[in-house]
């Protein structure tokens, strides 16, 4: 059951943004919770990479900017794994452009991959200028909680646990995952 059948306040609030879709590696198949998500909230958008087999930071997060200007509306990004990445890189880099108008105002970095994996640390070292929640898993084979704590606390994140739910996708046996909806309903409760 989603949150739009149990709260009558979360589609006018999800409805005030534009919201992203930004998978990880092999982007998200039809049972994660990204997809169902998406199912559930026809107006989400995917953000969709050339190559979902190569992590190539620079050109993943060149393509979220991509995305990102064409529309101008607030945008809410829910990231999953190297989407988070991408994510925490194209801040630093809108961030640097200086732009008057900033198009992001909140994240949701569910089971980031570890920059220190991918060798892209000093990249995504990056205080976010926007609300954002980091939820990580006490056994996610990408990244341990406590490095997921860590980087939450370089990013300016708050962080949330979800308890032993692996890598946090299909295989997780989450479903529609209503406890990550209403953490983004509380992220965005930060930014009202």
């Amino acid at each position: 059951m989603s949150l739009s059948s149990q709260t009558s306040s979360a589609p006018a609030r999800l409805a005030d943004f534009r919201v992203l879709v930004a998978p990880g590696l092999s982007d998200s198949g039809a049972e994660h919770w990204q997809s169902r998500w998406q199912r559930l909230y026809p107006g989400f958008e995917r953000v969709r990479q050339d190559d979902w087999e190569s992590p190539d930071l620079p050109r993943w997060s060149q393509r979220l900017g991509e995305v990102l200007a064409q529309d101008g509306r607030p945008t809410v990004i829910v990231a999953h794994s190297f989407g988070c990445l991408a994510t925490v890189h194209r801040a630093a880099a809108l961030q640097a452009e200086g732009g008057s108008a900033y198009p992001i105002v909140a994240a949701l970095l569910v089971a980031p991959a570890d920059p220190v994996k991918f060798g892209v640390s000093a990249a995504v070292r990056h205080k976010l200028p926007f609300a954002a929640r980091v939820i990580g898993s006490d056994n996610d084979p990408w990244m341990s909680a406590e490095r997921a704590r860590h980087w939450a606390e370089a990013w300016g994140a708050d962080f949330r646990s979800v308890g032993a739910h692996g890598h946090i996708n299909a295989e997780s046996g989450l479903g529609d995952w209503t406890q990550g909806q209403q953490w983004l309903l509380e992220l965005l409760d930060q930014i009202a």
